[in-house]
């Protein structure tokens, strides 16, 4: 009986069609990768997870390689997309308030994707930590036009020379804060460790 009804969804997963089934087969490799490495994705795992047979998989993308390519396509612009939200390209008034506000909202969006985060976080291969260099680099080109001029209006002595150095300190306390709310320790949640993250960056770039 388990048998028949096994053959049974493998068939009509056969009729959702390649445009339908991608979305899936994507959501399926990225549950494997984060559990167990990306090297353990391949059409076979994937098909198993997902209990199709294989071609089904392969009607969706040709090969591996393929499927991995788009695998960090995807969530890497989850997280382009998320950072471009959280850090507008335009100058604000950096009070402790919008800080606050800035990683409330970045936790938010990885309390959302967490597996995305997972994904492109610390995972030893080169095309994942690229993704992620990328990312980064978005970031840093980001909070250097937002706090350049904030700098100035405080009045920072030597901002100019300082300004590597403070937005180094503003991403690395995001990336730290985002790790902090996906290993779950200390029982924050999104808001909370945004007030408590956006409160001590910000008194640390006002004082420094």
């Amino acid at each position: 009986m388990g048998s028949e009804s096994a053959v049974q969804r493998r068939q009509r997963a056969q009729h959702l069609g390649p445009e339908r089934r991608r979305p899936q087969v994507l959501d399926t490799a990225l549950a494997i990768a984060v559990d167990n490495g990306i090297a353990a994705v391949t059409m076979a795992a994937i098909a198993e997870r997902m209990n199709v047979t294989r071609p089904v998989v392969y009607a969706c993308f040709a090969d591996r390689v393929e499927l991995i390519e788009a695998l960090i396509q995807r969530e890497e612009s989850y997280l382009v997309d998320g950072l471009l939200e959280v850090l507008p390209a335009r100058d604000v008034d950096a009070g402790e308030t919008v800080f606050i506000e800035g990683f409330r909202a970045l936790l938010e969006q990885a309390a959302d994707r967490p597996d995305a985060w997972r994904l492109l976080y610390g995972n030893p291969d080169p095309a994942v930590a690229d993704s992620f260099g990328r990312g980064r680099k978005l970031a840093v080109e980001r909070c250097t036009t937002l706090l350049r001029p904030t700098l100035r209006a405080w009045g920072t002595e030597d901002a100019d020379r300082k300004l590597a150095a403070l937005v180094e300190l503003w991403v690395s306390a995001g990336e730290g804060a985002v790790r902090t709310l996906l290993t779950g320790e200390g029982g924050w949640d999104p808001q909370s460790l945004g007030t408590f993250v956006g409160a001590a960056v910000y008194r640390a770039l006002r004082n420094a």
